[in-house]
């Protein structure tokens, strides 16, 4: 700014927001993602519904929503896309009728398989190590608490 000395940055200056490069970095690192995921037929939020559902087999809508953080109206799109693809199965609970429980289709634990070279494949598109990658891991979620501890 005009009047500041040359060695004190604009705390408003583009390049200096946090948030411009969560933004920048997280549509460039999805844009990564999406020539993997599209011969499997899934989007990134579809890949992360099914990461959840590999790692705890059955899961209810309300526990992927939470999971996930995502509402249930947003992921309700993405389940009946996905159970149409026949890659998951949406059944009432039966320890408790209120709850809509997700498992996994066999054809979803087939593509399990395939699913296991992304991370390595991601790792070499970005040209970043595993340590580098745990750290960058580590960084967000600890952002990822401190924002959610902030009244609303």
């Amino acid at each position: 700014m005009a009047g500041d000395p040359p060695d004190v940055p604009d705390p408003l200056a583009l390049e200096n927001q946090v948030c411009f490069a969560l933004v920048v970095a997280s549509r460039t690192v999805l844009a990564h993602y999406r020539p993997i995921l599209e011969p499997m037929g899934l989007t990134h939020p579809q890949y992360l519904v099914m990461l959840a559902l590999w790692e705890h087999r059955q899961l209810s809508v309300k526990e992927l929503s939470r999971l996930l953080q995502l509402d249930p109206g947003t992921l309700s799109p993405l389940l009946k896309r996905l159970e149409a693809a026949d890659l998951i199965r949406r059944e009432r609970d039966v320890r408790d009728e209120r709850l809509l429980a997700v498992t996994v289709t066999p054809a979803g634990r087939a593509l399990r398989e395939r699913a296991e070279e992304i991370p390595a494949t991601i790792m070499e598109r970005l040209g970043m190590s595993l340590e580098e990658l745990r750290d960058l891991h580590r960084t967000l979620t600890r952002v990822i608490a401190a924002a959610g501890d902030l009244p609303a």
